[in-house]
């Protein structure tokens, strides 16, 4: 069985096959349906945790174990392997905890307004792409916490779409990624709340 990816997400390897704990999945609309109900299960775990614990290794693994462990064995887990996009995997653990460290000053020191403060929270933990799989929509539920339990500010609508298939918003989001990556953030910026 091969599960495609849409145009810039990480591709779901035979690796990475191996760890799907649901035999009934053989389509990418199969996968999709079983990862979106456990997200919902994730999503409601992650909006009644504890504020002061958000910034851990620790709640950025399970906030992912808790996205996707009913559908992936290797959910939480760092990845091992390089992928398209990411850090080598022997410094994921060192960048993240830079970038919570980092989030944590922004917060109590007002680095920026709340909405470009977490679009770079979610920028950098997408570049850093700490998993096998499921990063952008972990980054994205990670920023929508941290908006609503510690800078006060409603969730992003992230283009009102659903991000994980192909369509006209995934492209402009990935483009904007693209731009951020390069150090604009304009573009980002105004797709959070579009």
């Amino acid at each position: 069985m091969s599960i495609d990816a849409p145009p810039g997400a990480t591709p779901v390897t035979g690796d990475d096959l191996e760890g799907l704990l649901l035999p009934h999945v053989a389509t990418r609309k199969d996968l999709d349906f079983w990862e979106f109900r456990n997200i919902l299960k994730g999503e409601e775990w992650a909006f009644a945790a504890h504020a002061e614990d958000m910034l851990s290794e620790e709640f950025v693994r399970e906030l992912h174990r808790r996205m996707y462990g009913d559908v992936w064995g290797w959910a939480g887990d760092f990845r091992r392997r390089q992928t398209n996009i990411g850090v080598p995997p022997a410094q994921i653990r060192e960048q993240l905890r830079v970038l919570l460290d980092d989030t944590a000053f922004w917060i109590d020191a007002q680095t920026w307004p709340p909405d470009e403060l977490l679009t770079r929270f979610h920028h950098r933990m997408v570049w850093i792409h700490p998993f096998r799989n499921g990063n952008g929509r972990h980054a994205r539920l990670m920023a929508d916490v941290l908006a609503a339990r510690r800078c006060g500010v409603p969730p992003f609508t992230w283009g009102s779409a659903d991000l994980s298939n192909q369509g006209r918003d995934r492209d402009r989001y990935i483009r904007a990624l693209k731009r951020a990556d390069a150090g604009d953030y304009t573009e980002l910026l105004a797709f959070v709340r579009s």
